[in-house]
């Protein structure tokens, strides 16, 4: 029998939020997922918004819409992959507004989607509105 060595271990890194952040999933968009939290600006929104697109939520996805353009029903492609998010513009969206605007570039295999988005409170919680595609 060949004796074992022992190994010193190593703790896992936790991986960062796929909404670009460098928090691990459940501290970051997790935690709004969940239900544990509310996105506190437009911009947490937003990120937790793709995240839910990154991991097929579409649940959170209709309970952050606002329910004046809110689809009644949403099917997520099941064999998209996002690639990354970056934030190009935003306007509003804090804790101390009412309405914001976040212009961003989500990536996927193949492409991206360039999209200018409109964010405002209902009964205090942020929800998505709609957007527009720059050209």
């Amino acid at each position: 029998m060949t004796p074992r060595i022992a190994r010193p271990r190593h703790p896992v890194q936790p991986v960062a939020c796929p909404c670009g952040l460098p928090q691990a999933y459940e501290a970051c968009c997790g935690r709004y997922h969940s239900g544990a939290a509310a996105a506190p600006t437009a911009e947490a929104l937003m990120r937790s918004r793709y995240c839910a697109f990154v991991k097929g939520d579409a649940g959170y996805l209709l309970r952050t819409w606002h329910p004046r353009t809110r689809p009644g029903t949403l099917e997520l492609d099941p064999g998209m992959r996002w690639t990354g998010l970056e934030i190009l513009e935003k306007g509003g969206g804090s804790a101390f507004h009412s309405a914001g605007t976040m212009e961003f570039r989500a990536s996927y295999r193949g492409g991206s989607l360039h999209e200018r988005s409109s964010f405002e409170r209902v009964d205090g919680a942020w929800v998505y509105v709609d957007g527009e595609f720059p050209s």
